[in-house]
């Protein structure tokens, strides 16, 4: 076959091969994937049949996923190289200490560099113009051989345009910005301490049960203030580590210069935060959680980009476009956001080295990524209801670029880093999200299960508890893709967020603020609360999925709704805070959730539901208002009902031997009523029942959880 591209090939070049190649082989467009082979294909056919009618579209996307692999080696030495890329553009630090800056700006006439180090002097420092819309400068050390370019110094890239305008800009690849106090617009600051951070600690070994504690930063302490990475790392982490959790997701990291956004509106892709402090105080955290035995995701938003243009990426070099799509395909109507050109390979460049950036200079372990359904189709998922024919997913609708750059994404992160964990929102459903590049699929490890927490408000919203659909609660917590894996979640920060109220305040609303006192008895409403507030996490921590997640603060019940400073509340700090202190308050009833979730958790860890196969669901009783299921050995029992308990009620177990209740939201230490005895022994019956070979008679009180577990059986797993 005849050489497909030289090393120096430009992006169009890079395109043209890829058409001389198609030529060459007699191939169109139209014709992709009629001759590749996926290698593990048929494991997909075999996990779903029904996708062979489509085998044409996985086809066509695996080879264009084979051809950018192609594209990356011929043309950059590989994606080890590519994704490397932070590394010489943007700022470099050079062995003699000269300073070689470089950006990619192909609609700018020129560039030039400004800031601290030459007096705010627009023109005395100009870039030289390279092949392919690169500009290149370089900085000679000082007298005294440092850098030209003093560690926290302001910098500003100035862009001058065809049309002969002048903008001020910040590049792309800052790797630290910061804004002064009454300022509007965030600067780009130089950041090259004299002694960097250095990790201690190794990353932790993946989990086999992930289960993710959600955060945010800045609302990490019940003081009414942005709260810092030091905060986190000191009060934060040693609850989420006191809880279970094992996984951290870390929203609102990349810097965003609106606050309320909650970090969905990036500016600087490649910074962290300055508003909670140095990058340095971010390494720290991470490092003190792997040695806690915790990873870390960072919740990344590759979906879109802020609009703004003196701190953000948008007209960067004055155009349009550059990194995102010409309107209108480039702005997203919903989110008034800048949408990426997946099919750049600059926009290729800086996504993949944004993800490697975080991965190599923070130590994250992997990322839950924002906005898939967004990405995987043109509509965006805007006005598209998903019903689950296959036909949604596949055909135009699809935006096979992006689609493809997240195949990419998952393929060289794995590769690289075969502990990584990727996570992705979508609400579409789309078939083989969650399965190996290699299969087809589009490589992630876990999806959010969205439909539950939308479920369980909608069930407190509009149902009596005598109108619950046992059968509907467990076909949403079920219903699930057969060997792709589900993040399981009651309520995540979407149901906080202001205009919606999280759990506990749907429970018991306003008798929260007077009647959470355990020196008291419980009121009627916060009797309902605190045991469905128990019972809602359990089962969609057993049932719903392979992984759970809990967002701060909701495990103890953190009452009322979030909402950032705006304009709106009068820049009010009030609800964008967690109120850790209510637990540490003995006489309030918070610290009895805190410690169900924690002790759930726990018993999770030692007998490793959620890394076993789906539930064998045994009864799903509508006029009871039971559930019954076991899961890795483990039986859970649960009566929703309002008022009626039941005495020897049957359930069915597949293991003989003897059972014992290892987890009972009765208890009296999580606000329950002590109704059931620990130290009984519950010996199964030879009597085959609801599709089990056995079965044993239990008391299971009103509004009741429990887990039993078997005496005789080794839960190492």
């Amino acid at each position: 076959m005849p050489a497909l591209c030289s090393l120096a090939v430009s992006p169009s070049g890079r395109l043209a091969a890829v058409g001389a190649r198609l030529a060459w082989s007699g191939e169109t467009m139209a014709d992709l994937g009629d001759n590749v082979t996926i290698p593990e294909f048929s494991c997909l056919l075999q996990m779903d049949p029904y996708l062979k009618p489509y085998e044409k579209d996985f086809r066509r996307r695996y080879e264009l996923l084979q051809k950018q692999l192609f594209l990356l080696e011929e043309a950059e030495g590989g994606f080890d190289q590519f994704t490397r890329s932070y590394n010489t553009f943007g700022v470099q630090r050079r062995p003699d200490n000269s300073l070689y800056f470089k950006e990619w700006a192909p609609a700018a006439e020129a560039l030039f560099l400004t800031g601290d180090f030459n007096g705010w002097d627009k023109f005395s420092h100009r870039y030289t113009k390279k092949e392919f819309g690169k500009w290149e400068l370089i900085l000679p050390p000082k007298h005294d051989n440092s850098p030209a370019v003093d560690h926290n110094s302001k910098l500003k890239v100035v862009v001058h345009t065809k049309e002969g305008q002048r903008l001020y800009r910040i590049s792309p690849w800052a790797k630290y910005v910061t804004r002064e106090e009454k300022a509007v617009i965030y600067d780009w600051v130089h950041w090259d301490p004299p002694q960097p951070y250095i990790h201690i600690h190794p990353r932790p070994r993946k989990p086999t049960s992930l289960r993710i504690y959600e955060s945010h930063v800045g609302i990490g302490s019940p003081e009414g203030k942005i709260a810092s990475y030091n905060n986190f790392t000191t009060n934060v982490l040693p609850r989420i580590k006191d809880l279970g959790y094992n996984c951290i997701q870390l929203m609102a990291i990349m810097e965003h210069a609106y606050y309320a956004s909650f970090g969905y509106q990036i500016t600087s892709f490649f910074a962290a935060s300055s508003r909670y402090g140095t990058p340095d105080e971010l390494k720290q955290l991470i490092d003190v959680a792997h040695s806690m035995g915790i990873m870390v995701l960072l919740d990344v938003v590759h979906s879109h980009a802020s609009k703004n243009t003196e701190d953000g990426l948008n007209r960067f070099d004055g155009s349009d476009s550059c990194f995102f799509h010409s309107p209108p395909r480039g702005v997203h109507s919903l989110w008034d956001s800048c949408l990426f050109n997946y099919s750049s390979w600059e926009v290729l460049r800086f996504l993949l080295s944004n993800l490697r950036w975080w991965m190599e200079e923070y130590h994250f372990d992997g990322f839950r990524f924002d906005g898939v359904t967004s990405m995987l189709y043109h509509h965006h998922g805007i006005g598209t209801g998903f019903t689950g024919d296959y036909s949604e997913y596949f055909g135009l609708q699809v935006d096979e670029d992006s689609l493809v750059y997240l195949m990419l994404a998952n393929h060289i992160l794995h590769t690289l880093y075969p502990d990584c964990i990727t996570v992705a929102e979508d609400v579409s459903g789309m078939p083989a999200l969650c399965r190996k590049v290699e299969e087809g699929g589009l490589g992630f490890d876990y999806r959010l299960a969205m439909a539950v927490p939308d479920k369980w408000i909608q069930i407190l919203k509009e149902l009596k508890d005598e109108d619950w659909n046992i059968g509907n609660i467990v076909h949403t917590l079920t219903n699930r893709r057969y060997g792709e894996k589900c993040i399981a979640y009651a309520e995540s920060h979407d149901q906080a967020l202001v205009g919606d109220k999280s759990l506990a305040f749907w429970l018991m609303d306003k008798e929260m603020y007077t009647n959470m006192s355990s020196l008291i008895p419980m009121t009627a409403i916060i009797d309902r609360g605190m045991q469905l507030h128990k019972m809602i996490r359990l089962i969609t921590h057993g049932l719903g999925g392979e992984g759970y997640l809990n967002f701060m603060g909701n495990e103890f019940g953190h009452p009322e709704w979030l909402d950032f400073p705006r304009e709106g509340n009068n820049q009010s700090y009030h609800y964008a805070r967690r109120q850790f202190n209510l637990v540490d308050m003995d006489h309030l009833r918070y610290c009895q959730l805190y410690a169900f979730d924690r002790d759930m958790n726990r018993t999770e860890d030692k007998y490793g539901w959620l890394a076993a196969p789906p539930a064998f669901v045994s009864a799903r009783h509508e006029e009871d208002k039971v559930i019954v299921f076991d899961r890795s050995n483990v039986l859970f029992i649960f009566n929703f009902h309002p008022s009626k308990s039941f005495q020897d009620y049957r359930v069915a177990v597949e293991a003989p031997g003897k059972y014992k209740i290892k987890l009972d939201s009765d208890a009296a230490q999580y606000g329950g009523h002590g109704r059931l005895d620990h130290n009984t022994e519950f010996f199964t019956q030879p009597e085959p029942f609801n599709g089990r070979s056995n079965s044993i008679q239990v008391y299971i009180p009103c509004r009741t959880a429990i887990v039993l577990a078997n005496e005789e059986i080794d839960y190492c797993y």
